[in-house]
């Protein structure tokens, strides 16, 4: 971030601050500079009205690091802000307590990245959702079931596993493109080209003689891998792109038609956005439901060519919208410099403090602020709530190969095995709503907010009840006839036309297990994407992300790992390990960091003036009008 003017320039001068809300809140996230080391502030600047703006965070010598001491000093410290232009509507701390909090309207851009981000994931679940049954089955299978290449379920899972995996690493590069080179929305447009040619390939090796040629797998594989690129350069980008569309930072009264004095809460807005983010991915997720039926009943070649269809949809509408979308522009080499400072921190064995340039011994050699620091900590501070992820990731990823393969062991009665994965797409689709509008508010009026930490515990307590639940069903499987714990592969079971009968289970036993993940996909999944984006710095909201999504990428080698076990009679352990492991990530989660919850508001306040520093650097690089 590029430092302001000297108080002698015309162009703004240096403010001090006294110590802040900002303090505290750093201190208890355990990210606050020690006793000893220098206090910073930023400067205000002129704007394009001739009003001053403030643009100051001042970090503070503190050693409060308990709710209870935070509160003390929340009292003790408000934050101070001098000679404001902006308009002084905001909430009292009396407002502040005694009137309702709401989400603001949601800008029209903002609804035209979510329509975008559906036609993608309609295209993304369209095209994985037949996979399991394409790698595991052989061409016209003995079990009836539609196939393609015959690597088994222990095979299939793996590559399945790999497919995740893959997709959620290379974000990391779409979030290098677009925070240094591209912007987002450039960024977004180059990758989803690449994506539509991993599609093309997939359609073309799943036609019937491609299929009997032996072209289905290389086909596959470069397909998985071509399209795993262009998703990466979508998926770090689209998330922070459609929360950037709501340009408001602070909270302000509103009088309802009612005649209801609210408060708008931008907080309460970005959550909103997300949850409308989530209930667009899922409802572009359904569109598996029509790509397995049509797998099963005209063939993959055609299920492979819809998502193709609806993807050309979604890249056209952003193409024609890009006027209307807000984009920042990329800011040169601020992951770079993350990199460097946080090398130099281990080279100083873990003092981030000693890469800040009013260091001596780094004073004019590096081309970053003290701020730039204090934003890096707020950004490792998320990292470290996302280091429980991967064990979420890899139950919550059962869904996509082995529930599939569970349903297919079970009475369908007609209906595909590999449909029910969209279960759980429906159940979020129906909840979001549900969770946004009655749940949360009433909670909230209740006097138990669901701050982010405990609605991720939640999440990671539902996905371990989802695996237990699994397990069970899996053992009633076992023990039902005529294959017991070897479903389709047992002489009891084979039919005179040569495939093999399911075993004795409906296959409706199984909505339990895709209830409580869907529940665990609401609280874990969208509150992680909120709080990626949230606790970002302005420069780094993609880099931020893709460091979230990263973790499903180790949820998949996880999954790799446990793959083994992913065989018939070895599933209900795979299952138990699974709930075990969701349990006691969620124990240790909310031991280690229920002292978050504490201090939400305030780093949120300290963000939300982090923003319009942004914005007001940027103004003084552009001059007066």
């Amino acid at each position: 971030m590029p430092s302001l003017p000297h108080s002698g320039s015309n162009r703004g001068e240096y403010a001090s601050v006294p110590q802040s809300d900002d303090t505290v809140e750093l201190q208890a996230f355990g990210i606050a500079p020690e006793a000893s080391k220098p206090r910073f502030s930023r400067p205000h600047a002129r704007t394009r009205s001739g009003g001053r703006s403030v643009s100051s965070i001042s970090i503070a010598d503190t050693t409060a690091i308990d709710s209870d001491e935070v509160t003390s000093e929340l009292k003790r410290s408000p934050t101070e802000l001098s000679e404001s232009s902006f308009d002084d509507d905001g909430p009292t701390e009396e407002e502040k307590l005694t009137l309702r909090k709401i989400p603001d309207a949601l800008p029209w851009s903002a609804s035209l990245v979510a329509i975008v981000e559906l036609c993608e994931r309609f295209a993304y679940y369209g095209l994985s959702g037949p996979f399991q049954n394409y790698m595991a089955n052989s061409y016209q299978d003995p079990s009836g079931l539609p196939g393609a290449i015959g690597l088994n379920q222990h095979g299939a899972t793996l590559l399945s596993s790999f497919f995740q995996f893959w997709c959620y690493l290379t974000p990391i590069a779409g979030a290098i493109v677009a925070d240094q080179y591209l912007g987002k929305y450039l960024t977004i447009v180059y990758f989803a080209m690449i994506y539509m040619t991993g599609i093309l390939v997939l359609f073309f090796t799943s036609l019937p003689v491609s299929i009997e040629n032996g072209w289905a797998l290389p086909g596959l594989f470069v397909a998985m891998v071509v399209i795993g690129v262009g998703t990466g350069g979508i998926k770090s980008n689209v998330s922070p792109l459609i929360a950037e569309q709501y340009r408001e930072t602070k909270p302000r009264i509103k009088a309802l038609d009612s005649g209801e004095r609210v408060i708008i809460d931008p907080t309460l807005t970005i959550e909103r956005i997300y949850m409308v983010f989530y209930m667009c991915i899922n409802i572009g997720s359904l569109g598996a439901i029509l790509t397995t039926t049509m797998e099963f009943n005209v063939g993959f070649w055609a299920a492979y060519l819809l998502p193709l269809c609806a993807f050309v949809v979604g890249f056209t509408m952003i193409v024609i919208g890009k006027s209307r979308i807000v984009s920042r522009p990329p800011s040169g080499s601020v992951i770079e410099n993350s990199f460097k400072a946080l090398w130099i921190a281990i080279l100083h064995k873990g003092d981030l403090d000693a890469a800040r340039p009013s260091n001596r011994r780094y004073a004019g050699f590096v081309p970053w602020d003290d701020a730039f620091i204090d934003e890096l900590r707020v950004a490792l501070m998320a990292c470290k709530v996302f280091a429980f992820f991967p064990v979420f990731w890899a139950a919550f990823n059962q869904m996509s190969n082995n529930f599939v393969s569970q349903a297919g062991q079970m009475q369908l009665h007609g209906i595909p095995n590999d449909v029910m994965p969209n279960l759980d797409a429906i159940i979020v689709v129906i909840f979001i709503p549900i969770m946004d509008r009655y749940i949360y508010p009433w909670l909230r009026k209740l006097g138990f907010p669901m701050k982010p930490i405990t609605r991720i515990t939640f999440g990671f307590v539902f996905a371990a009840m989802g695996m237990a639940y699994a397990a069970y069903l899996q053992h009633l499987i076992y023990s039902s006839a005529p294959c017991f714990n070897a479903p389709s592969h047992c002489a009891a079971g084979l039919r005179p036309n040569g495939s093999y009968e399911s075993n004795h289970v409906h296959v409706a036993f199984q909505a339990p297990a895709y209830l409580f993940l869907a529940f665990s996909e609401i609280l874990a999944s969208v509150t992680g994407l909120e709080y990626a984006f949230t606790k970002a710095p302005p420069s780094m909201k993609s880099f931020i992300m893709s460091l979230f999504l990263l973790t499903n990428a180790f949820g998949a080698m996880l999954g790799m790992l446990i793959s083994p076990f992913a065989r018939d009679p070895e599933l209900v352990w795979m299952y138990s390990g699974l709930a075990v492991g969701c349990l006691v990530a969620a124990g240790v989660f909310w031991k280690t960091f229920k002292k978050y919850n504490a201090a939400e508001d305030s780093i949120n306040e300290m963000n939300a003036q982090a923003k319009e520093i942004a914005l007001l650097e940027r103004s003084v690089v552009d001059g007066p009008a």
